[in-house]
């Protein structure tokens, strides 16, 4: 399921930010994109977030669901781009400042983690195949 993504992003980093998740995500099994009531993308399985996608300026704003564990490792790091993510950071949701121009391989992989956290065991079989 895939939103007309003119609702929520408008800005061209935005645009590019979005196209970026979107094409890692729709190669997971059973990922759906949906904007929110607030305005966000989402990439959800089992219909419960992963990853979501705001504005920010003309940047986009990226949100990805992390263990507790590694959110801490990336908020430690020096002169570090992550924070935790408004409202949602305590359940180890963390943001990304200047997403467009974080290293990609880096944005994947927290991706893929959070995916593997949040898709039900049938689907995480899928993957090792």
């Amino acid at each position: 399921m895939q939103q007309d993504q003119t609702k929520t992003v408008k800005s061209e980093g935005g645009l590019q930010l979005l196209d970026k998740v979107r094409t890692y995500c729709i190669g997971l099994p059973e990922v759906a994109e949906q904007v929110d009531s607030f305005g966000h993308t989402s990439f959800r399985v089992s219909d419960k977030p992963f990853v979501m996608l705001g504005e920010h300026g003309e940047d986009g704003s990226l949100a990805i669901k992390t263990s507790p564990a590694t959110q801490e490792i990336l908020l430690q790091q020096d002169q570090t781009e992550y924070f935790k993510t408004p409202y949602i950071g305590q359940h180890g949701w963390v943001s990304i400042r200047f997403a467009n121009r974080a290293d990609w391989q880096e944005i994947e992989e927290l991706i893929q983690e959070a995916y593997l956290r949040t898709a039900p065991k049938r689907l995480i079989r899928l993957l090792d195949r």
